[in-house]
């Protein structure tokens, strides 16, 4: 278990930013490394001091946060993305899950509701307001050619390895990434294909063909 966690808020308003910052500030376990005022500046804080876990807001200004969450994803940076919004929209929940989030989470959540998903992020959980989960659980039409459609070459490789039973370290190996650059493409296929974890990513590879039953990848 990472502890201290190291957290980073990005927030266009001055008054959520020092709430945020006084909610979790002399929390035990937690350490705050940095406020952000826009995506932009997200990216840029979020590259220099590597939080472990980002509350990030999607409306700001210069960079919003889907932007801003995917920006991070190509840089490598493997900082657990929890978005904390006012909006429970479908486009905006399946947009910031698809860009490499790992948690949907409303403002109105309680502080020890928010201190769980925090702790739950920084292990590589994940965790879905109600709404965004029942979100998720509904069929997804804007895309008919199946769920393997949304991965990218590369996310496609490690899905293969993932469902092969390989750890993050192996696929680095396999693939020569680093091992934070792999938990990034990890993250971004569980998002992808709507899946809570590595097994039911693996089982769908199965079924959707990309790899056979017991196969060696």
């Amino acid at each position: 278990m990472v502890d201290p966690v190291r957290i980073l808020i990005a927030d266009d308003h001055e008054v959520v930013r020092e709430g945020l910052g006084h909610l979790l500030g002399g929390e035990p376990g937690f350490e705050l490394v940095g406020f952000a005022r826009d995506g932009e500046e997200a990216v840029r804080k979020a590259e220099s001091e590597r939080p472990h876990v980002i509350l990030m807001d999607l409306v700001m200004p210069v960079l919003d946060g889907v932007t801003a969450i995917g920006r991070l994803r190509e840089s490598g940076v493997d900082s657990a993305i929890v978005v904390l919004t006012t909006f429970i929209e479908e486009t905006k929940v399946r947009d910031a899950l698809e860009a490499g989030a790992v948690g949907y989470l409303l403002k109105d959540v309680s502080k020890e509701e928010l201190k769980s998903a925090i702790r739950s992020a920084a292990e590589g959980r994940h965790t879905l307001h109600p709404e965004a989960e029942e979100i998720l659980l509904r069929p997804d039409t804007s895309n008919g050619s199946g769920a393997l459609a949304r991965l990218t070459d590369r996310e496609r490789d490690v899905l293969r390895l993932i469902a092969s039973g390989k750890s993050n370290k192996a696929i680095a190996k396999a693939l020569f990434l680093s091992v934070g650059t792999v938990k990034g493409y990890v993250s971004k296929v569980l998002s992808k294909l709507r899946v809570q974890d590595r097994t039911q990513a693996a089982l769908l590879a199965v079924r959707e063909g990309l790899v056979d039953p017991g196969s060696e990848v």
